[in-house]
């Protein structure tokens, strides 16, 4: 599975996720640890993470 990642690496504050691709710190470290559906998993909460980082810095 490919990596969300956008080369975008910025850790909100409040939230402590990356505004570019959403996960967490804890998940970017792991990613390649991670098994196919844990990645999943991940992939599938991001959207909405993403829409709240959004939300919240406007």
């Amino acid at each position: 599975m490919i990596s969300p990642c956008i080369s975008l690496c910025v850790l909100d504050p409040e939230s402590e996720l990356c505004e570019g691709c959403g996960r967490s710190l804890d998940e970017i470290s792991q990613w390649s640890r991670m098994t196919d559906d844990q990645r999943r998993a991940v992939m599938s909460r991001l959207p909405e993470r993403l829409k709240d980082l959004v939300s919240t810095s406007t």
